[in-house]
């Protein structure tokens, strides 16, 4: 039997591990269940208020934009930069943000929970597909399979629910809530995708500030008209205040760490990554309300966590292939500049050859005879 080196086998496996995870990779992981658990907490937020009679969608998200434009938009005026991008790019994509978070909201008020969990599943395929139609993302066998692991699990939650006979209330218009939940869907892809091409073509900094300012005028403009009565009638106790200022502080850092995981990872580990927080809603319900939830709910949660482990892992081909293509074009600059300059150098050389040649054609000669 042949002896095996343990150091080279240890060396080996340490090798195959930073080929399949990588730092960024790791990173990813990380700040995808971070903005999970902070989606996570503005849905405990907004059940609360909504308890309390509180029914103000655009009003918390205002506050959330309005943190945002003082923040960020403080940093980019000290700094003292023109605009990246145009400002009318930055006002259309808080009129898509802002309008999802309305319609999702929404559509709770007309379909049952269960439905609106389709949502994340209907945002995913959105955002791969706008991804590689306007993004030119390539999608290899490895993603499209931690995808569909992902979605699987996600319908084992919603059969969980049907199993435990949720669909019993499913709201008072079902079909039209359905169809909010599928608008809402694609708006946040579009909302997602756009951000994603804003922080890989511009600057971080300059979108949170951008969609912190227009967002707020946005938000500002459909409270005044659809929420005004809702804001008279709320009774700010301290049972109500608190929740509201929860949910726009879990929504501002939300909004703060998506564009790092959008620039690390793309739109599609986001999507996937929020797929887990009704799993940690799940776990929330059982260690701090006691609440029992069905078997399948495990199981789905490992299928989830699966999914994004599959999906992330690995080496990003499309990063590999742009590094070697950029390579490429940067030896292929170097040799052509290289050839340029030999081609200057020569035609120097020949023309000032040519040139003392053309002066010893034209000096006269000089003949000196003997006496």
């Amino acid at each position: 039997m042949p002896i095996v080196d343990s150091e080279s086998l240890h060396r080996s496996i340490r090798e195959k591990w930073k080929k399949v995870w990588t730092k960024r990779s790791l990173i990813g992981l990380v700040l995808g269940q971070f903005v999970s658990l902070l989606i996570t907490s503005t849905g405990f937020s907004s059940s609360e208020l909504a308890r309390r009679g509180v029914n103000a969608p655009t009003s918390q998200s205002f506050l959330n934009y309005l943190l945002l434009a003082i923040f960020y938009g403080a940093y980019v005026i000290y700094r003292k930069r023109p605009l990246q991008i145009n400002w009318y790019y930055y006002l259309i994509l808080s009129i898509v943000d802002v309008e999802a978070n309305f319609i999702v909201v929404k559509s709770y008020q007309y379909t049952s929970l269960t439905s609106v969990m389709l949502l994340d599943c209907w945002a995913i395929p959105c955002v791969i597909l706008l991804t590689w139609l306007f993004l030119k993302t390539k999608y290899g066998y490895r993603k499209f399979t931690g995808v569909a692991i992902c979605v699987a699990g996600i319908v084992m939650v919603v059969f969980s629910d049907v199993h435990a006979s949720d669909r019993s209330e499913g709201g008072p218009n079902p079909v039209k809530g359905d169809i909010l939940v599928i608008a809402g869907a694609t708006l946040y892809a579009v909302s997602n995708v756009g951000e994603e091409f804003i922080v890989k073509e511009g600057d971080r900094i300059e979108l949170m500030a951008m969609l912190g300012i227009f967002g707020a005028v946005v938000s500002a403009i459909q409270i005044s008209i659809l929420e005004r009565n809702e804001l008279k009638d709320i009774n700010w106790t301290a049972g109500a205040v608190l929740p509201f200022l929860g949910f726009a502080l879990a929504l501002f850092l939300f909004y703060s760490t998506v564009p790092i995981i959008l620039k690390i990872c793309g739109a599609t580990l986001l999507n996937l990554s929020l797929l887990t927080s009704d799993m940690w809603a799940v776990f929330i319900r059982i260690f701090a309300y006691h609440q029992k939830v069905d078997w399948m709910y495990f199981i789905a949660f490992a299928a989830v966590a699966v999914g994004i482990v599959t999906y992330s892992g690995g080496k990003n081909k499309d990063a590999e292939n742009a590094q070697v293509a950029e390579a490429s074009d940067e030896r292929d600059k170097i040799k052509d500049e290289e050839a340029g300059a030999d081609y200057m150098t020569q035609g120097f050389t020949a023309a000032v050859e040519g040139q003392s040649s053309e002066n010893a054609k034209q000096q006269p000669s000089i003949t000196i005879s003997p006496n």
